[in-house]
């Protein structure tokens, strides 16, 4: 397929913007968009809810534990 005029500008475009790029380190490369907030993998949600589960357990196992040793 042969390219039009326009995609060789667009091509030859992003050449020389990749040129430019070339030998420095991604953190220079990607210039200020680098320092936008990351994401968490977990929402607050779920963590939450995985805490009450791990911690409402321990809670409780100790107060069937204490109850246990009363009786």
């Amino acid at each position: 397929m042969v390219q039009t005029p326009a995609q060789r500008r667009a091509n030859e475009k992003f050449a020389k913007r990749e040129e430019a790029k070339r030998g420095k380190p991604e953190s220079v490369v990607k210039g200020p968009l680098s320092k936008t907030k990351q994401k968490t993998p977990i929402s607050l949600f779920w963590l939450g809810l995985l805490a009450f589960v791990v911690f409402g357990g321990l809670l409780f196992e100790l107060v069937r534990l204490f109850l246990r040793s009363y009786y």
